[in-house]
């Protein structure tokens, strides 16, 4: 296999002696900081039920996204029930819950509900249990709930054609592994020195380097991110996923790890890459709540109002982002009805204030939901 003649970031003399520029990331560390308060004065206005469902829906999302970053793809719906069945919180009827999905489940609650509590071996270990109940990734038989033998060769991450594929890194040697784990929970459970939001971002770096199981890693690593910034926001409910963020960004992430884990112990460049990205899932996580308590709203303003089943999906779909203009003839489209029944729907819907038509009409006649103030 080709591999860059650069020793990787482990093999330094220095090793884990980790440096960064706090100068060049304080802009980024306000920033950050300013949107958590943004976002914790935003949820003080809110009722707890709704807060509650607002967890229920960023741990979804979190439990999906990262493990879609493995490839992964988990059903968002049994995720939902399954998350909600073990805070306590109703969203009506469950799914059925398979135990992969059980699994990532067990682990993102226990990283983010007992954030507070040691990171010890044993934990980690039911954690990897967890995310491969079969003893199997796929075909393939793993040690679950042990660190990795290299039995079949140190363990690399690469890509290309077998016979020329190239190594984007390759983790310390297995026999290092007990050193070296007991040196990171050490510091993973030892009073802080660094900014939170930075130790976070180091404690993810430090584990994925590290690559301590056969598989899995990229996920654990995520839990103890998400396990570091429950603590760094002193809550452990979590109302942002930056699983969500990374795998909207996930090839910038791999490049990034990739320079990182080639690169010197200054580990700057990472830590802005980090705050970037947790920056934006907190911006996201502000734009999808104003939706949310937008639609709240809506649906107080009218509660009571007589909707036919397809008025409900109509409107359901124009609270969700309709794209494009809605007319008559794409409602009849989306509702599968006649032009005139179409028709009639609408008419009721602007009779009752619910939609609006902007515009001077004519053959560019559309209309829209007529939002209430907020």
């Amino acid at each position: 296999m080709r591999s860059d003649d650069r020793r990787w970031i482990w093999q330094s003399d220095e090793w884990p002696e980790w440096r960064y520029d706090v100068s060049a990331l304080a802009g980024l560390l306000a920033d950050t900081c300013r949107l958590q308060g943004l976002l914790a004065g935003r949820l003080a206005d809110i009722g707890i039920a709704f807060r509650n469902r607002t967890t229920v829906d960023t741990l979804t999302d979190e439990v999906v996204k990262t493990s879609a970053i493995e490839g992964e793809h988990l059903d968002p719906h049994s995720v939902r029930s399954s998350i909600a069945l073990r805070l306590g919180v109703d969203i009506g009827a469950l799914r059925p819950v398979d135990r992969n999905v059980e699994g990532v489940v067990e682990m993102v609650l226990d990283a983010t509900g007992r954030c507070d509590e040691p990171v010890t071996r044993d934990r980690l270990f039911a954690w990897h249990a967890a995310l491969f109940p079969t003893g199997h990734s796929g075909l393939a038989r793993i040690d679950v709930g042990r660190w990795r033998d290299d039995a079949g060769g140190p363990m690399q991450v690469v890509s290309g054609p077998i016979g020329n594929a190239r190594v984007h890194f390759e983790a310390p040697p297995a026999a290092r592994l007990d050193a070296e784990m007991e040196r990171f929970l050490a510091w993973l459970n030892a009073t802080p020195t660094e900014p939170p939001l930075l130790r976070a971002g180091l404690g993810h770096l430090w584990f994925v380097t590290l690559h301590p199981f056969d598989d899995g890693n990229g996920r654990i690593a995520r839990a103890l991110g998400d396990l570091l910034l429950a603590r760094a926001d002193a809550d452990s409910r979590r109302f942002y996923s930056l699983s969500a963020q990374i795998q909207r960004d996930r090839k910038a992430y791999y490049d990034i790890l990739e320079r990182t884990q080639k690169g010197s112990l200054d580990v700057t460049e990472w830590l802005a890459w980090f705050l970037a990205s947790l920056g934006r899932a907190i911006e996201q996580a502000l734009r999808d709540l104003d939706g949310a308590l937008s639609r709240t709203r809506f649906w107080q303003r009218f509660a009571g109002t007589p909707l036919n089943e397809r008025q409900a999906r109509l409107i359901e779909r124009l609270l969700d982002g309709f794209t494009g203009k809605l007319t008559s003839s794409k409602w009849a489209t989306i509702a599968k009805c006649s032009p005139d029944t179409a028709l009639r729907d609408i008419h009721e819907l602007l009779a009752r204030g619910i939609l609006r038509k902007p515009g001077a009409g004519g053959r560019s006649t559309h209309y829209e939901l007529n939002w209430p103030e907020p």
